[in-house]
């Protein structure tokens, strides 16, 4: 991923939502409050679709900080676009998957993350946050732009799509049923969620 110090660093301009929560901070452009998202703890909010829950819980993770970054850089005239990816979440990137692979016979667990797009440059607020990961995702089976604050249930339903018709069609996916994927991504995202935690 790209640091997001090259983006344009505007002035943010008040009478918006999320420029004037910045504001209010006494955070004046556009790479300052990038830098403050990417500060920001890293940890699961109790309400992703709560446009304010970031700044109230003072934590956040990639789906938050990145919808957060996007409204605010599209607020002030930038081209700050969210992405959803799909990647394959292996023991390289994140401790103990070995196991849920091992168990479901999979050569990958396919999982979900946010991330931001400029001008063909990638940005992640979330690289180097102790985020369960042990390091960046650069690599992706599928990705798609999506507005800002995208819900859960509009997120999942864009994982099963591309699940259905790309990963399960795939040779690496042949045979295998697609209730077993979905449980060892369960078991992905309680992992994610226990690494945090420590």
């Amino acid at each position: 991923m790209d640091s997001y110090n090259q983006l344009p660093n505007v002035s943010l301009k008040e009478g918006n939502l999320m420029s004037d929560l910045f504001l209010k901070k006494k955070i004046f452009t556009l790479i300052d409050a990038l830098e403050y998202l990417h500060n920001l703890p890293y940890g699961y909010n109790s309400n992703d679709d709560k446009k304010t829950i970031l700044f109230e819980e003072e934590k956040g993770t990639c789906t938050t900080k990145h919808a957060v970054a996007a409204t605010l850089a599209q607020e002030n005239g930038i081209d700050l676009q969210k992405h959803v990816g799909i990647y394959k979440m292996t023991e390289d990137i994140v401790a103990g998957t070995q196991f849920i692979l091992d168990k479901y016979n999979l050569p990958f667990v396919p999982m979900v993350h946010c991330f931001l797009v400029h001008n063909g440059h990638r940005y992640d607020l979330t690289e180097g946050n102790q985020n369960g990961k042990k390091c960046s995702i650069e690599d992706f089976i599928f990705e798609q732009q999506t507005i800002p604050f995208i819900s859960r249930k509009d997120e999942y339903l864009y994982f099963r799509d591309i699940l259905t018709k790309i990963i399960m069609k795939s040779s690496e996916f042949q045979g295998k049923e697609i209730s077993i994927v979905l449980k060892a991504r369960e078991e992905a995202i309680d992992l994610l969620h226990k690494n945090v935690e420590h």
